[in-house]
């Protein structure tokens, strides 16, 4: 058989640029995509595919998708890993950003899946790996967009590997904990000051110094000591793109196992107070 052919999303940075690296060194054909195309210069030096894909672009996608078909003849492997994290309060985010969020981290997923479903299914295989996060299973204050994002993808993904079983299709989630790169650092760049007068100002201060302890090592803390680097979640796609029957989730790191375990066996209540007050900042 000639090597699986792999898509990868968001591959200028982080897990996706992992992915690319791991499962090129493994002998697939891998297809790494990234909406600036420049920044996958050193992938493309090294044999690989390289693309330009904006997966919130119906056109960009099309194109993307189509052009990895004409030139490998199909896509065996999806791996949905572009999007980025949004945080801010319930009451004070502006609703575009909202939308923004869900278009990157959800809409393009769908959106890519459904481009690569029909050959899957013709050919009777395939494989799609979407990449969820621990927010996917629980929600923690400032960040409940981007954990609603992740518990869609979650369901999304419950769904669709029903729905596919039957054609051949596996599909499974990766749910990584904290990951110190890139997607870290525009994070941090990112996350809201509050508005004038704002009702959550301390807590917003208090959730940049939290962050910045994790990804930039300014702290010791929980999150922070556990934190996995991007090539333990992309260890952790190929493996699951290589089982014979994937699981459905792949928690990746300690604290991703330990904390879903225990969201598992505690009551909200518990796990709102044993957990989520002790470890994250608060209003």
């Amino acid at each position: 058989m000639t090597a699986e052919v792999a898509l990868i999303t968001g591959c200028s940075s982080g897990i996706g640029r992992a992915t690319a690296l791991r499962m090129h060194q493994a002998g697939l054909t891998v297809v790494a995509t990234a909406r600036k195309p420049d920044t996958l210069a050193d992938l493309a030096g090294l044999g690989m595919t390289t693309l330009a894909l904006d997966v919130t672009d119906p056109g960009s996608a099309r194109a993307a998708v189509r052009d990895a078909t004409e030139r490998h003849g199909r896509i065996d492997v999806l791996v949905n890993n572009a999007g980025y994290g949004l945080s801010g309060t319930f009451e004070e985010t502006d609703l575009d950003r909202v939308r923004d969020q869900f278009e990157t981290n959800v809409f393009g997923l769908i959106r890519l899946t459904q481009l690569v479903l029909p050959g899957m299914r013709e050919r009777g295989r395939g494989t799609v790996v979407n990449v969820s996060s621990i927010f996917g299973r629980y929600a923690v204050p400032g960040s409940g967009f981007y954990a609603a994002a992740k518990h869609a993808v979650e369901a999304l993904s419950d769904a669709l590997r029903l729905e596919t079983a039957a054609f051949g299709i596996r599909v499974c989630v990766v749910e990584p904990g904290p990951v110190r790169t890139a997607w870290g650092r525009t994070f941090l760049d990112h996350l809201p000051t509050g508005r004038p007068g704002s009702p959550y100002q301390r807590f917003h201060e208090r959730t940049a110094a939290y962050y910045e302890a994790i990804y930039n090592r300014t702290e010791r803390t929980l999150a922070g000591t556990f934190a996995i680097e991007a090539d333990q979640v992309a260890a952790t796609i190929h493996k699951a793109v290589r089982a014979r029957r994937p699981r459905a989730r792949y928690p990746v790191g300690f604290l991703a196992a330990s904390t879903l375990a225990l969201r598992r066996m505690v009551p909200d209540s518990v796990f709102d107070h044993a957990f989520i007050r002790r470890q994250f900042p608060v209003p």
